[in-house]
């Protein structure tokens, strides 16, 4: 059920009254695209008011080596750690539009990427559409009905600033672009509270040192459990590799052995492992991924299931059926990331300015069904329905098709997929290549 209401528009000339207010939630690489292409279309949108959580730009990218929260009481949401280097190169990293330095390493810093979002903002003239230190505390849809009997769906924006004021206005559309890498997900392992060391989930976790000399179990083998493994054993950590997958294949460092699935700690303190064997470690880190989470969301009001790993339904990865005006950005999982942002984000506005339609809702519910059930019958588990992996070139090429603007390089894909092959290969040492675009189908490396 939503509010609905006969609104009287405000006494606009007519160029005005066209122009759609978009509200984007969030300031990272996904809202400052989202505000990037809405002020590319003056005709068809008003400037975008961009709500920030925090002090600047750059969402996850923005290192603060402070966790937990912050002196007015807001949660840490960075899980940046320090000596982070991305594992993809910056030449399939980019948003198509705008290329990062090419005197830079192909494999970069966190600082890196975070100075190439301020420069995006500089470029685009975003920054004085941002509110910083603003959190959004409610989105609520509203049913008008306009002077000529049309209903409509507007959005009620209720935001408060450092404060405490409130604020609530009204828009046409918005975008959540507020990432997902904020809310740990920590399994429920029986015991837990036996264990004598120290327990953190990876978002907390910033550099190597603290663990020095000590015995450390890293529960989650994807990016950052074999990133973090090899950063503690360099200080001398010894690692225990628990994950739920066959043995990996990859050369690993001394000092990384791999181990079976964490079930328990027992009374004494030890951890059981799910082959029955046992072990003691001063540290146990969960490297198990992110929740999603949307506070200010009314998951019911929406038709949104919003449980863990999972959002759904939403149609083309973006937009509930029942509300195609409020669209989640970067919400994919397993991609790359910069250009599948710009894809979603040019595709949505299509839809907003009417260049595309979606079919009713009824249709896109199903269409969203069938792909789920695609999915699952292929084998893929509930959790991770949001994984597009080798789906995602596919998926952008359509998001391009449909709405009529450039598709994404074929080098892109064919670099990202040798990068792939090489972390398999050379998990240490595979940023040390570094390559360069050649033509729109090839690249080369170049050391």
């Amino acid at each position: 059920m939503i509010l609905s209401r006969k609104v009287q528009p405000l006494p606009l000339d007519q160029n005005q009254r066209m122009l759609q207010r978009v509200a984007v939630v969030g300031a990272g690489a996904a809202g400052l695209c989202a505000a990037r292409h809405i002020l590319s279309r003056p005709t068809s949108f008003a400037p975008p008011v961009v709500f920030e959580l925090s002090g600047n730009v750059g969402g996850t990218w923005c290192y603060e080596e402070r966790i937990g929260t912050y002196p007015n009481g807001r949660p840490v949401f960075s899980s940046m750690y320090r000596d982070l280097r991305t594992n993809l190169p910056k030449e399939v990293m980019m948003f198509p539009d705008f290329p990062f330095d090419p005197e830079l390493s192909s494999f970069l810093s966190h600082q890196e990427v975070q100075r190439y979002l301020e420069r995006y903002c500089e470029n685009f003239r975003i920054w004085p559409h941002i509110r910083f230190d603003t959190a959004v505390e409610n989105v609520m849809p509203i049913s008008m009905t306009t002077e000529d009997g049309e209903s409509k769906v507007t959005w009620e924006v209720t935001s408060s600033d450092q404060t405490g004021h409130r604020k609530t206005e009204t828009f046409d559309a918005v975008f959540i672009c507020s990432g997902h890498y904020s809310d740990p997900h920590i399994p429920n392992i029986p015991g837990i509270q036996n264990f004598k060391g120290t327990v953190l989930h990876s978002h907390s976790y910033r550099f190597a040192e603290p663990f020095s000399g000590q015995t450390v179990v890293v529960l989650g083998a994807k990016a950052s459990g074999l990133d973090i493994s090899i950063e503690l054993v360099k200080v001398g950590a010894k690692v225990t590799l628990s994950h739920r997958n066959p043995p990996l294949t990859v050369p690993l460092p001394p000092g990384i052995q791999q181990a079976c699935c964490v079930v328990a700690v027992q009374d004494d303190g030890t951890i059981r492992l799910q082959d029955g064997s046992v072990c003691q470690a001063d540290v146990l880190i969960f490297c198990t991924g992110y929740n999603f989470s949307y506070p200010f969301l009314d998951s019911a009001q929406l038709g949104l299931e919003i449980q863990n790993h999972v959002v759904s339904p939403l149609y083309r990865y973006m937009m509930p059926p029942a509300f195609p005006s409020l669209i989640f950005i970067g919400i994919c999982k397993i991609i790359c990331p910069f250009p599948n942002f710009n894809c979603q984000v040019q595709f949505a506005l299509a839809v907003l300015d009417g260049k595309v339609a979606v079919p009713p809702q009824e249709q896109m519910e199903e269409a969203v069904q069938r792909e789920q059930q695609r999915k699952l019958e292929a084998g893929v588990q509930r959790h991770h329905l949001l994984k597009l992996d080798r789906d995602q070139w596919e998926y952008c090429d359509s998001l391009a098709g449909s709405a009529g603007f450039p598709p994404l390089q074929p080098a892109v894909r064919s670099l990202y997929e040798e990068v792939w092959r090489q972390r398999q290969v050379h998990p240490e040492n595979y940023r040390e290549f570094n390559y360069r675009l050649v033509s729109a189908t090839r690249w080369e490396q170049i050391g």
